[in-house]
């Protein structure tokens, strides 16, 4: 009898693990008027989520005189290197970051920690038409749409969570959403100016 009281409470106590399977998040973001859909990153955001930033860099390079990626996601506290694969120097400064790293040339790298949140534009003194930017993000839930404007978070726990939708040219988009255990949630969305 004790036995199987013991198994019956340890199968109670298993239960609540497997019903909190990670979900995911995933669909499309539309942007109206422009070519692509590339470049818009989707984020979750919810009171007391844990941010772990990652032990390597996050790598932007400039290649072809573009930043590229054209925009990269680290969570606060993380770093990114900046990498310059062309035949000339180049320079990396940020307005919004108020740092300047000065200029180096082909395979040398530079980089820079990020402590607060935001949206930095990354700017090349020596090639102005250059531009990329850094998403600096307090959630560790966040995705880069492609050029057909779909993203796909993973491993979400469930819960309620603030979505939100940040593009370089078009305005943001806000919405709640709500992640079940072990199920996928769909979120389709179009942006305007």
């Amino acid at each position: 009898k004790t036995l199987c009281t013991t198994a019956a409470a340890a199968a109670l106590i298993a239960t609540p693990a497997l019903a909190a399977a990670p979900g995911s998040v995933t669909g499309t973001v539309t942007a109206a008027n422009l070519r692509t859909s590339a470049n818009m990153v989707v984020s979750l955001d919810a009171p007391g989520l844990k941010v772990t930033p990652p032990s390597a860099p996050v790598v932007m390079d400039q290649k072809d005189m573009h930043f590229a990626p054209h925009v990269v996601v680290v969570e606060k506290g993380g770093t990114v290197k900046w990498l310059n694969d062309d035949t000339v120097a180049h320079n990396v400064f940020s307005p919004e970051g108020g740092y300047d790293l000065g200029t180096w040339q082909r395979g040398q790298s530079k980089e820079h920690t990020f402590a607060k949140p935001g949206v930095y534009t990354q700017l090349c003194r020596l090639h102005p038409e250059m531009e990329g930017f850094v998403d600096v993000l307090a959630t560790p839930y966040f995705a880069v749409t492609g050029a057909d404007g779909a993203f796909d978070i993973k491993d979400v726990p469930p819960g309620t969570y603030t979505l939100h939708v940040w593009s370089e040219k078009l305005k943001g988009v806000t919405k709640k959403i709500t992640v079940e255990s072990g199920k996928p949630t769909t979120v389709d969305l179009t942006l305007s100016k």
